[in-house]
């Protein structure tokens, strides 16, 4: 069963309408909440680009894929359609944000960066971890 239908499609967008609500691809209604754009900053690859070739597939693969995770899990959660749906994903983005700040501190007592590193970090890490938890208290 089809649940959508095209109207119009360009070389850059295609609309469609759902459940008869026009939705464009490009205007996605999570590029614009507060907790994505403070998310975003947490993208760790300069941080991890500085540790040592031995640790490619241990915990700089870890920092990578965790930061990843909270901004995916926000824009896929945004886009549930249940308060329920929407509160698990922005929970398994809260996760991530308790496993990253746990990757930083091991980082830190490791030698592979410094406090100063990822200080920084860190506060993005604690705005996204209250917003996250706004958004799931209202869900």
């Amino acid at each position: 069963m089809k649940l959508y239908t095209t109207i119009s499609t360009t070389a850059s967008r295609e609309v469609l309408v759902e459940f008869g609500i026009l939705l464009n691809m490009l205007t996605v209604s999570h590029k614009n909440l507060e907790v994505y754009k403070e998310a975003m900053t947490i993208i760790a690859y300069e941080l991890t680009s500085h540790f040592n070739d031995s640790e490619k597939y241990g915990i700089t693969s870890q920092i990578r894929r965790a930061a990843v995770s909270v901004v995916s899990n926000i824009a896929e959660g945004s886009s549930r359609r249940t308060g329920n749906e929407r509160r698990r994903f922005y929970e398994i983005s809260r996760s991530s944000l308790v496993e990253l700040d746990t990757q930083f501190e091991i980082s830190t007592r490791l030698g592979f960066c410094t406090k100063e590193n990822t200080i920084l970090l860190e506060n993005s890490v604690l705005t996204a971890f209250k917003l996250l938890s706004g958004m799931i208290r209202s869900c």
